[in-house]
């Protein structure tokens, strides 16, 4: 999908994946420090995705504001 061309359904979709994807690593993420301190290892990789995804959320949602107002 071009960025200039995305439509702001195609937007809102896109946002609605990256939000059930973010939500489920936030999710895995609070599963994790519940069960410590089996698996701490794992926290660096599920903390680096979960903030990467939720960044990627912003973006998206900032872009699509961008385009509401345009």
């Amino acid at each position: 999908m071009n960025s200039d061309t995305a439509s702001i359904d195609e937007l809102k979709a896109q946002q609605k994946k990256l939000s059930a994807r973010a939500i489920d690593l936030k999710l895995q993420l609070h599963d994790l420090s519940e069960e410590l301190p089996i698996n701490w290892e794992q926290i660096p990789a599920v903390a680096q995705r979960t903030f990467e995804a939720f960044q990627e959320l912003a973006a998206l949602k900032a872009r699509i504001s961008k385009a509401g107002n345009s």
